[in-house]
């Protein structure tokens, strides 16, 4: 099932960003919150919202390896970033890494957990090697983080 959503109020956009997120990240807030946390993307968003107000924050998340490579071929003409939490298929998946590679626009790539400091087959990431930077191990932070990023270097 794919989810969307979109937050757009009466401003001036700076930026339009895309937060794209992968496999079970639907479930966070309830799912392992010893590793993954407590908090929600709902109210991540929210906050996200708060400190980013000139930004067009747009959030969607599918368990799907071929919806989100469909999301990230259509972003091409709608965002101006893209950060990208691909879970698991960080680790599995030539063809996100292949999309990511052939796209115009700057994708961050975020990890809640400290991947290198898990299981070993976590420590590789085909997708962080395709994008232009790569955050792990900073929680729900790390999507602030990666849109400070992408605002200062747009």
């Amino acid at each position: 099932m794919l989810y969307t959503i979109i937050f757009v109020g009466l401003k001036t956009i700076l930026m339009r960003i895309l937060i794209l997120n992968g496999p079970n990240l639907n479930l966070t807030g309830t799912r392992e919150p010893e590793i993954y946390g407590h908090q929600t993307f709902d109210s991540l968003i929210k906050q996200l919202l708060k400190l980013f107000p000139k930004a067009e924050i747009t959030y969607k998340q599918s368990n799907v390896e071929g919806e989100l490579i469909n999301i990230l071929q259509a972003a091409y003409d709608d965002f101006d970033g893209i950060v990208f939490n691909p879970a698991a298929y960080s680790h599995t998946s030539i063809a996100l890494a292949d999309t990511i590679r052939s796209m115009n626009i700057p994708v961050i790539e975020v990890h809640l957990s400290n991947i290198f400091a898990r299981e070993s087959y976590r420590k590789n990431s085909f997708t962080a090697e395709v994008c232009q930077a790569s955050l792990s191990g900073f929680g729900m932070d790390g999507y602030r983080m990666a849109i400070e990023y992408l605002l200062r270097n747009a």
